[in-house]
């Protein structure tokens, strides 16, 4: 789940704070260089330059995207997109392409259309649907290209745009799910903008939010239709975390699976309504979410807390058949035999996918040094046949598209979009390991290109968000361009961390900061015995939950000669009141209504010891984040120039937790490094 504050009563006092950490992670899920990044110095002669190139802030903005990867209907080619960065404009460009499974081949389909995302193969393999901006204000519209190509057809104009799209099976007809406009008031209340606050507003909110409904649209043309409407809304997606629940149809193409809330009096969760006469019906013992049914029969799975529940029939409980597996899974899918499903999720050292069979154990398939890419959702697709694709990343190579014939096949892949930075050298990862107690951790270890273990370097830490993430061997672009200033950089994993079984994942209830602290310094001490960190010059930082971690760092332990602490939290009770997942205390778990909750609260909010930071602090925040709101920055702020503590503060004027567009992407990780450099000399 993406909820920041894991729910203070459901889960027992967990400061869950499951967001993505960008900077350690920026996997960029990757692209083509074929389009130069505009505004970046040209291509660099790879021969002339070979031995003292480095990973730079250029190469960063080069980095290309690949997701979203759909297999066709006659398993012939992978629709796929393909990003680039344009910073002249300040935007990603997509692409839209078609990649040929047998020879890699690739065509342009859709091209110089902005926002195109969610390619979806038509079952006849006739078309694709995608979404991609549109209108003034521009905002998310379905549009359908034929496979052979041609111009794409608009199919709606949704005036607040377009979330999620699915085919029905007949590849006649489009379901959608789509925010209602506000109601227009007449005379001067036109200008009245009051709103009431209710439990899921959070403290960006400058109106009230809309539902959103289920409608869909006939390929051919017309209206579209709406199917559900009143004050209960299917849920929405707010990043980072894994896209909103998703649509299904059944498989006469005559009713349409969906969750929803349970708000306005309504009852909510997994539904299904005929979209002939509009009759709703609960999915009873199905739940959780993005709900499947099976190509053979009509067992449905759907991912609910970590595990894949598969229910098999009416009056029947579901079953967790991935328990054993014992991670937390983020996404799964079907295989074509319905007896059997794929499972994917953050493993150890990289994120893993495991065949699951209805009856039987699981079995972990054999990807290689590769890491599916995973943002709480696995960026993968079966096709009918069982072939898999996926885009993947290893920790020297950003993300490629992958495909495998068959779970026993072999791994091949299909583009090679990120060559150039493949080709550049970059710094090698090892996995470090350690214990402590009774918690057998690790974290990952990346050297500058030109290592000599018989010298000492500066030792920067990169934390991760959630904490209900993992650092694991992926590609890291901050890694990369810190190690190319020729420090070590960790990136460690604590307890929290969903990577090393639940008991550990788990092992961070009531336990917010200090246990987390203790493993990081440990995984330290680990680093310490190999001789080759010089401790006089040691940095932390990171984003999120990793800023939180940070904060946490600099205020218990006087290593550091400078921190950078991005989007974090400070204070638990400002997360509990103002983020997007605020509150859900109610009772004795609240710590308005106990004081040993509040007590616990304070004692677990680094804001609390901010008078003990010592180390020059870079603080980085975004206004308009809703999931951790920048007050929690101006707290630190404010404290650390109280305290007598160099500190800046980088405010940025732009929406949602992670910056999105590349120009503020490049600010954040210039500013990081910079930051470092100046104090780390």
């Amino acid at each position: 789940m993406t909820t920041l504050t894991r729910r203070q009563g459901r889960r027992g006092q967990l400061l869950a704070f499951t967001l993505i950490t960008l900077l350690a992670t920026i996997t960029l899920p990757a692209s083509t260089p074929a389009v130069a990044v505009r505004a970046v110095a040209g291509k660099p002669d790879r021969s002339a330059q070979a031995a003292t190139r480095r990973f730079s802030l250029d190469d960063f903005s080069r980095v290309a995207r690949v997701s979203e990867p759909q297999i066709s209907p006659d398993g012939k080619s992978v629709a796929v997109v393909i990003s680039h960065a344009n910073l002249d404009e300040n935007r990603y460009e997509p692409d839209l392409v078609l990649v040929d499974v047998t020879s890699g081949a690739q065509r342009k389909l859709v091209t110089g259309m902005l926002g195109v995302t969610s390619p979806r193969w038509s079952p006849d393999g006739q078309s694709l649907a995608f979404m991609a901006t549109a209108g003034t204000p521009p905002a998310l519209q379905i549009w359908t290209v034929p496979s052979s190509g041609g111009k794409p057809k608009s199919l709606t104009s949704a005036p607040r745009g377009v979330q999620q799209i699915v085919w029905s099976p007949d590849s006649t007809t489009l379901a959608f799910a789509a925010q209602d406009e506000p109601d227009k008031q007449p005379g001067f209340e036109r200008f009245n903008q009051s709103f009431e606050v209710t439990p899921n507003t959070n403290y960006t909110m400058t109106a009230a939010l809309p539902p959103t409904h289920l409608w869909m649209v006939r390929v051919a043309g017309g209206e579209a239709k709406r199917l559900t409407s009143g004050p209960q809304s299917l849920p929405i997606s707010r990043p980072p975390g894994p896209p909103a629940s998703g649509l299904i149809w059944t498989k006469g193409s005559d009713s349409i699976i969906f969750s929803r809330g349970g708000g306005g009096g309504g009852r909510g969760g997994m539904q299904m309504i005929k979209v002939a006469d509009g009759t709703i019906q609960p999915m009873a013992g199905v739940s959780g979410a993005h709900p499947q049914i099976a190509p053979v029969g009509d067992a449905v799975l759907s991912m609910n807390g970590g595990n894949v529940n598969v229910w098999t029939g009416t009056g029947e409980a579901p079953l967790n058949l991935t328990q054993a597996i014992d991670r937390n899974l983020a996404r799964a899918l079907w295989l074509p035999d319905g007896k059997s499903f794929i499972a994917g999720g953050n493993d150890d050292e990289r994120v893993s996918l495991w065949v699951q069979p209805l009856e039987g154990p699981a079995r972990k398939l054999d990807l290689g040094d590769l890491s599916p890419a995973s943002s709480f959702y696995v960026d993968m697709n079966v096709s009918k046949t069982g072939a898999i694709t996926f885009s993947a990343t290893s920790p020297t190579r950003p993300a490629e598209l992958y495909y495998m014939p068959s779970v026993d096949g072999p791994v091949k892949r299909l583009t090679d979009v990120n060559g150039e930075i493949a080709s550049i050298p970059l710094g090698k990862t090892d996995t470090i390991a350690w214990k402590l107690d009774n918690h057998s951790e690790n974290g990952l270890l990346t050297y500058p290109p030109d290592f000599d273990a018989s010298k000492k370097y500066p030792l920067v830490l990169l934390i991760h968000g959630g904490p209900r993430a993992a650092s694991l061997r992926t590609f890291s672009a901050a890694a990369q361009l810190m190690a190319a200033k020729g420090w070590l950089v960790f990136q460690p994993n604590y307890r929290g961390s969903d990577n090393l079984g639940n008991a550990y994942a788990n092992a961070i209830r009531n336990d917010a900061g200090e246990g987390p602290g203790k493993d990081v310094m440990a995984g330290i001490e680990e680093l310490k015995k190999r001789g080759f960190v010089d401790t006089d010059r040691m940095g932390v930082s990171g984003w999120s939950y990793g800023g939180y971690m940070t904060t946490w760092m600099l205020g218990h332990y006087d290593v550091w000669k400078a921190g950078v602490t991005g989007a974090s939290v400070t204070s638990q009770l400002d997360q509990y009141n103002l983020s997007d997942a605020a509150g859900g205390g109610r009772g004795n778990n609240s710590p308005w209504m106990n004081p040993d909750v509040m007590e616990r609260m304070r004692q677990q909010s680094p804001i609390t010891n901010a008078h003990k930071i010592k180390a020059p602090t870079l603080i980085l925040h975004n206004v308009g984040d809703y999931r951790v709101t920048v007050t929690q920055s101006y707290n630190l702020y404010h404290a650390l120039i109280d305290a007598g503590v160099t500190t800046q503060f980088i405010a940025y004027p732009i929406n949602g937790h992670n910056a999105t567009d590349p120009v503020h992407q490049r600010d954040v990780q210039r500013r990081w490094l910079d930051w470092f450099e100046k104090y780390l000399k």
